[in-house]
């Protein structure tokens, strides 16, 4: 199975609808946000293939909103951090600037932990988990997002044109 993840889209609508095309074009069967919404569009942009996300602290006046969008429109709102079992593998998902969500996710003893917040993409082992940050759609030097095979554990990243 593979796992588009995206973060940090701080209500880019455009950009993020032409991410999640590349993520579809680059075999994703589901996507996971890590956060920094916005705005209730980008959750339906999100409605084209299975899909989570979290709330980053930019969303925390939207939250309302984005909880009506993902009941209308079907992704699932794990609210601030949790962790959801695809392809046999246990994904937790933190937006990362509040230590204490990342320790809850961390609880669950994830296979790997998907955070945003930095704006940077990243992927290390962290106590045992890997932490994979997909970058960012909003002020990045360069805007990114990741497939991740979770069978595997390849992890692509993918370069969003403007």
């Amino acid at each position: 199975m593979r796992l588009g993840i995206l973060s940090d889209t701080h209500d880019e609508l455009a950009r993020t609808v032409l991410a999640v095309r590349m993520l579809r074009d680059a075999g994703a069967d589901a996507l996971v946000h890590c956060g920094d919404l916005t705005g209730p569009p980008i959750v339906e942009a999100l409605a084209v293939l299975p899909s989570w996300f979290v709330f980053g602290n930019h969303d925390a006046d939207a939250v309302p909103a984005l909880r009506r969008a993902a009941e209308e429109f079907g992704p699932v709102c794990l609210g601030w951090g949790g962790a959801i079992e695809l392809g046999g593998r246990w994904v937790g998902v933190a937006h990362g600037h509040m230590t204490t969500d990342v320790r809850r996710v961390l609880a669950a003893s994830p296979d790997f932990l998907l955070s945003g917040h930095s704006h940077e993409p990243s992927d290390a082992v962290v106590g045992g988990v890997r932490r994979i940050n997909p970058g960012a759609l909003h002020r990045a030097v360069e805007y990114t997002v990741a497939v991740l095979e979770l069978e595997s554990g390849a992890l692509r990243l993918l370069r969003v044109a403007v």
